[in-house]
Formats: C-alpha cells, sequence, structure tokens
C-alpha cells in the first residue's frame, strides 16, 4: 500500500448506476494516471447517492458494487488505491456534523452545483436538508483522509471549492488539521450527450456507458446528433457543433484536425465519421471489458471493497482524533494526557 508520506488524492463517484464516458474523460483518466504517485482514495458516495434517490435505496447494493467495478476495470489498481463505501466509514458522519456547524446555509444555497442539480431534479421548492448539505458531506467525504487533491468533473469544481473554505475555516477556528485539497478536472472540460443537448449523463439517458457492448456502442454512435444543417455528404460541414466531432477531439486527438477539415470541405460524410468513431471508442473500451472480466470472480469486489473500506476508517480514525484534540472535545483522552 502507498506509503503515507505521499500526498493523497480523494475522489469517486455517487453509485446511481454504470459510469460512462463522460466519468471516464472527467475524472477517471486522472485517478488511473495518478494512483501511484499519490496515496489513492476512492468513494463509493452511497449516502450522497440518497439525497436524489432516497425513495429507492434498494437499488444500492448492486449499483455500489457496479460502480466499484467500473473504477477497477479502467485500470484501479486495488493494491494501490483503497476503493471503500462511504456509508461504512462512521468518521465521515461525524465530521459532517461538526462542519455543518460552521457552514452557513447561504453558501450552500449559492453553490452552482447545488442550483443546477436542484433544477435538474425539480428541487427549487421543495429541497431536502440532505441535498442542501451535501456540500458538506462531500468536505467529510474529502477531508476525512485529509486529501491534498481531488480529481473531479468540471462540474463539481465549486464543490471542492466548499472543501477548501471548510477546511480553512476549521483550521482558523481550532487548530491546523486539514490541508485545503486542489480541484483538477480532465482535459475535456464537459462530455456533449449523444443527444447534443446536454452533458452526458445517466439521469437524461444520453449516454455511452464503460460497460456497453459493442452493439451498444455501435448502435448509440450511429443515432448520435450530428450537424443538422448538413442533408448530403459533400455538403460543408459545422464541425464545432458536431456531437460525434466533439467525440474525435476527446478521443481521437491525432485525426480529429484532420476529420474537422475534412467535414467542412464536404469530404467526410457523417456516416464514415461515425464508423471512425465506433472504432476509436472500441479501442478504448475493448481493454476495460477484458479487465472487467478478470475483477467479476463471485466475490472479488466485495473483498476489494472491505479491505479499502477497512484501510479507510483507520485512516479516519487517525483525523478524527486529530479533530476532537483541536475542538477540545476529546474529554477521556484529555484527561489521560494531564
Amino acid at each position: 500500500m502507498s506509503g503515507s508520506h505521499q500526498k493523497r488524492i480523494l475522489t469517486g463517484d455517487r453509485p446511481t448506476g454504470p459510469l460512462h464516458l463522460g466519468h471516464y474523460v472527467g475524472s477517471l483518466q486522472n485517478r488511473v494516471r495518478l494512483q501511484h504517485r499519490y496515496d489513492t482514495f476512492i468513494i463509493v458516495a452511497d449516502v450522497q447517492t440518497l439525497s436524489t434517490n432516497f425513495d429507492h435505496p434498494e437499488n444500492l447494493p448492486a449499483d455500489v458494487r457496479q460502480v466499484a467495478l467500473d473504477n477497477l476495470a479502467v485500470g484501479l489498481d486495488p493494491d494501490s488505491a483503497s476503493i471503500f463505501v462511504q456509508s461504512m466509514v462512521p468518521q465521515i458522519a461525524e465530521l459532517t456534523v461538526y462542519f455543518s456547524m460552521f457552514i452557513t446555509v447561504n453558501r450552500l444555497k449559492h453553490n452552482p452545483t447545488i442550483k443546477t442539480e436542484a433544477g435538474q431534479y425539480g428541487f427549487e421548492d421543495n429541497m431536502t436538508y440532505g441535498f442542501l448539505g451535501y456540500p458538506v458531506s462531500q468536505a467529510a467525504d474529502i477531508l476525512f483522509c485529509r486529501a491534498d487533491l481531488v480529481p473531479v468533473g468540471e462540474d463539481q469544481l465549486p464543490v471542492v471549492e466548499v472543501s477548501r473554505f471548510t477546511a480553512r475555516r476549521f483550521n482558523e477556528l481550532y487548530d491546523t488539521v486539514f490541508p485545503e485539497p486542489e480541484g483538477l478536472s480532465g482535459d475535456t472540460a464537459r462530455l456533449v450527450g449523444l443527444d447534443g443537448q446536454a452533458k452526458m449523463s445517466k439521469s437524461l439517458g444520453n449516454c455511452i456507458y464503460l460497460s456497453d457492448t459493442t452493439e451498444a456502442v455501435r448502435t448509440k454512435v450511429m443515432s448520435a446528433v450530428t450537424d443538422p444543417a448538413r442533408i448530403h455528404r459533400d455538403d460543408p460541414g459545422h464541425p464545432e457543433i458536431c456531437t460525434i466531432f466533439s467525440y474525435h477531439c476527446a478521443f481521437n486527438g491525432g485525426e480529429s484536425a484532420d476529420i474537422g477539415e475534412r467535414c467542412r470541405a464536404g469530404t467526410i460524410g457523417c456516416v464514415a465519421c461515425k464508423k471512425r468513431m465506433v472504432q476509436v471508442i472500441e479501442e478504448l473500451l475493448e481493454p476495460i471489458r477484458m479487465r472487467r472480466a478478470e475483477f467479476q470472480r463471485p466475490g472479488m469486489v466485495d473483498e476489494i471493497l472491505m479491505a479499502g473500506t477497512e484501510r479507510a476508517r483507520t485512516e479516519g480514525g487517525r483525523t478524527m482524533d486529530m479533530v476532537r484534540m483541536a475542538m477540545h472535545i476529546d474529554y477521556f483522552e484529555e484527561r489521560d494526557r494531564q
């Protein structure tokens, strides 16, 4: 396991279903790239899933395992990265309570991520305490292990700012316990969905999943929205508004400039462009499918989650000892030190 002298990463996912290519470019690529340089914790944030899916907790057992498997399939090494279940680390819940005592409601209401997602879920006039406060919970997720770096999608960077504020405020009020974590987003700021209208999102059903079959990938790519003004194959195109061209930019950098020029000149049609995109995505997904199969031995994902969760509890215990001492609420330990 990585040495404690290394700087530390905390990142992860809400288990609301399988992960997709938007997750890959937003955070997963960076997790894999950095896992051997940083002491890495990957959270499966099941409690935060209940902030929007509180009425369907029965989906969590399968979804928790699915998200863990997706992380392993893309290349996370369980000997280097501790993958753990949020609800099974009680120190995170305790830290969330302490942080909630000094984070104001106004700060939460004005968080851009909260505003956007409240509109998406129809929560503007009927927001739960848990939904409003989930940036506080995320701050506890990040800070329970005193993380230095948080690889996330661009839309989650405002939540990392809440964590930075929380660390700074705690240190000012009590004692220096937490680093101020930095957010790190992927090179592709936001991957548009297959419908071309919004970012790739499970709730919008416009995704290519990391677990999709070859046939599913082909069907989805071939039906994706392209340039609506381009009627004939030799019509000049506008790649800057084409969903498939944005995928070429994200996954096919070596050819994307040439494809863009040929699209503008009308020398490559949308069908040919899509077929090439299917090949590119398949080249990315096939090694992921192979690794997925390696981790699908019965009980293997559970074993990895239990080991990662135990390590997270141990590290959370160290942090909470520091937190209680800083806040002078380590009542009996304080007596023993006298």
